[in-house]
């Protein structure tokens, strides 16, 4: 298997300049970053370089979805800006040709605009598509548990594949997140063998905390066996929480 680093959760200890050679000296073959803003696409790419590290992926600017809020991509009354950010992420990708872009579905914290948002996050998924596959690059979505983001609006394994079948484009996949998913009580090794095809990107944490494997109750063992042994031929990144220094999380690698 080959395991990309999620420069935005590990290696914290070290500004994200020098998280990428961090990286490559723990063993990783690839890198992903959640929000590469805070650094200029050209300082990313000098990087890559640097280190011969392939990017595979990061995500549309969310708004304020980590701070509580709902976020963009499903809130109808931030269109315009949700295609501002997508424009952003396109110009970051012409050059440091990510494999995927995720774009966060968000929140909708009022029940009763559920489609309303629905609907939205729909239209704007099909804008990043159009954007993103210009350039050669897929787009992704991924499900969020609800206990950690309440009023997460694509939070299931059932809500992601609706969504890939109302909107049915060649380049837009799943990113499929082991921790969110266990946490909602998925059949992670079920829905990993039947729908692999559709996953662009997996990422991984312990469950529960959110910290490396070995930290809580699931069996990396099995699901390493269980991505290794289906169709599924991306990457897997570590996007966990370490406990500890980064290096000392590092054991599951060996």
């Amino acid at each position: 298997m080959r395991f990309s680093a999620n420069l935005s959760m590990l290696f914290t200890e070290k500004p994200l300049i020098e998280r990428f050679k961090a990286a490559k000296d723990s063993g990783f073959e690839a890198v992903e970053i959640q929000f590469p803003y805070e650094l200029s696409a050209e300082t990313i790419f000098e990087q890559l370089e640097k280190y011969k590290l392939p990017l595979v992926l990061f995500n549309v600017d969310a708004d304020d979805l980590l701070q509580g809020g709902e976020g963009l991509a499903a809130v109808p009354e931030k269109m315009h800006q949700f295609e501002d950010v997508v424009n952003q992420a396109a110009q970051y990708a012409k050059l440091l040709k990510p494999e995927f872009i995720n774009v966060l579905p968000g929140c909708c914290f009022d029940h009763s605009r559920i489609e309303t948002y629905r609907k939205t996050l729909i239209e704007n998924l099909k804008t990043a598509i159009r954007h993103f596959s210009r350039i050669g690059i897929s787009t992704v979505f991924e499900a969020i548990n609800t206990y950690d983001m309440p009023g997460f609006l694509i939070h299931s394994s059932r809500q992601m594949l609706q969504l890939m079948s109302d909107i049915d484009h060649p380049k837009l996949l799943m990113q499929y997140d082991i921790y969110h998913m266990s946490k909602m009580n998925e059949d992670i090794h079920g829905f990993i063998n039947k729908h692999a095809r559709e996953i662009g990107h997996i990422q991984f944490a312990d469950n529960p905390g959110r910290g490396q494997p070995g930290s809580g109750k699931l069996n990396f063992a099995d699901i390493f066996r269980t991505i290794n042994q289906s169709d599924y031929q991306g990457w897997v990144g570590a996007e966990y929480k370490p406990i500890g220094i980064t290096q000392s999380s590092l054991a599951w690698m060996g």
